[in-house]
């Protein structure tokens, strides 16, 4: 049998090498960190390493699309639905996750497999033959972008996407701050630092003041994705934005405030959201905050921050460039490119943006050589899923011309015009699974290897 090249060991090349491997197909899986690569963002160079955030966002399937997605992974035996599972820390009602926990988890399951290879390497180039599976992320190495483009025949796309702090959590003052989750749902899972109006307004306009990261020439005209916006950024929009954002107050009554002294009710004027960031619960990320302020500016203009004032961070926000494909022009329904067919892409280099939604394409591509070589047509998911609708939306559902990175959501799939509004979220998740179910039984993939 054909041994399967996967380059790129992040989340969607090991959901992509699980797949094959637990169904007995050989797989050399290629990480160039620990071979003589690094990138930017990452920290080390464990398999699935988790950048931006430790988060995988709601785990809703009734009334989310992304944890409609997490359902349908896990009915596919998703291994990073598996390491997410052991990896758990508390989140409400979101699923989030050690991230060393996490990582070893995924490599360990990897290790396990007899077929599967685990290569520390940097590859540099395109594949020639053999059936190939490119999953290097948004932090794609140059050489083989570069490759990448003389193989696609068009310019690569890009935008920047930037990393929130992290706060060691015995250094928050929590006499000013307060356990909680919006409208007390899921538990008390979250640092809230509450502000006042006088203390929001000079926050702002630290942010729209602080010294910032300067854009190298071949930066500056690349578009931020509206889903990872630099928390500046967004106060340069207005004196409100983020008060309608990361910072809204709106549920989160503050016991400290639930005096006379504040007759206009418990809400404070904005919210600086922590959420756990490790098991033992030591870190706390700050939530919505990713930043390209420098980091002298990040430490002091934080610290103003009611309950923060003494916070050490373990780490400061960051700032890297993104690679992504103009996916709907150079790749086919399959994922696999339309200049080489031996080669299918997945992850974030296709334009999904997320973990889950990286993941899951991984998955899919994994499902897709499987079928390949096992000499069966594969049967795509239908749209209604949201696995299919992310699948639809990256190969051809998109206008290529104003393509950008897109996470899992109802607006994807088909429309429901004749259900009521608020009953809207429900009908998709309820008909996405009952498709779902029908297409995993007719569809067959190939069985799990004993």
């Amino acid at each position: 049998m054909d041994r399967v090249h996967i380059i790129g060991g992040g989340l969607a090349g090991s959901e992509a090498a699980w797949q094959l491997g637990r169904r007995g197909i050989p797989v050399r899986l290629s990480e160039m960190r620990g071979g003589g690569g690094a990138t930017a963002a990452h920290q080390g160079d464990g398999l699935a390493e988790l950048v931006c955030s430790n988060s995988f966002r709601s785990d809703d399937h009734e009334h989310n699309a992304v944890g409609l997605l997490h359902h349908e992974m896990r009915g596919l035996d998703s291994l990073v639905m598996r390491a997410a599972a052991e990896a758990q820390v508390p989140a409400g009602s979101a699923l989030a996750v050690d991230r060393d926990v996490f990582s070893k988890a995924v490599e360990r399951e990897l290790r396990a497999l007899p077929g599967v290879e685990i290569v520390r390497e940097r590859v540099d180039a395109l594949p020639v033959a053999g059936p190939t599976i490119v999953a290097t992320g948004p932090l794609t190495a140059e050489a083989l972008a570069q490759s990448i483009v003389a193989a696609t025949g068009s310019d690569r796309l890009a935008f920047f996407d930037a990393i929130a702090p992290i706060v060691h959590r015995d250094s928050v003052d929590m006499d000013v701050c307060w356990m909680a989750a919006r409208w007390d749902k899921g538990g008390k899972d979250y640092i809230n630092c509450p502000m006042t109006q006088e203390q929001y307004r000079a926050f702002h306009q630290g942010l729209l003041d602080g010294e910032k990261t300067e854009f190298r020439e071949w930066e500056a005209d690349t578009p931020y994705f509206e889903g990872c916006m630099p928390i500046e950024v967004m106060a340069a929009r207005g004196i409100d934005t983020l008060r309608y954002g990361p910072m809204k107050p709106v549920g989160l009554d503050n016991p400290h405030w639930a005096t006379p002294e504040f007759p206009a009710g418990r809400w404070p004027h904005a919210v600086v959201q922590l959420r756990q960031d490790n098991a033992l619960g030591t870190l706390w990320n700050m939530v919505g905050f990713q930043t390209k302020l420098k980091h002298a500016e990040q430490v002091r203009l934080f610290r103003t921050i009611p309950g923060l004032e003494n916070a050490e961070f373990a780490r400061l926000g960051g700032l890297h460039r993104n690679t992504f494909l103009n996916s709907p022009l150079v790749l086919d329904r399959q994922l696999r490119l339309k200049a080489a067919p031996h080669i299918r892409f997945a992850g974030q280099v296709t334009g999904c943006e997320g973990y889950v939604e990286s993941a899951a394409v991984g998955l899919l591509a994994g499902l897709m050589v499987a079928e390949q070589l096992a000499g069966r047509d594969w049967t795509t998911p239908p749209r209604t899923t949201a696995m299919g609708a992310l699948l639809a939306h990256i190969t051809g559902d998109a206008e290529a011309e104003t393509y950008q990175p897109m996470n899992v959501n109802f607006g994807l799939f088909p429309p429901l015009p004749d259900v009521a509004k608020k009953s809207r979220k429900l009908a998709y998740t309820d008909r996405a699974k009952v498709d779902f179910a029908h297409w995993a039984t007719t569809a067959k993939p190939v069985e799990t290897a004993a």
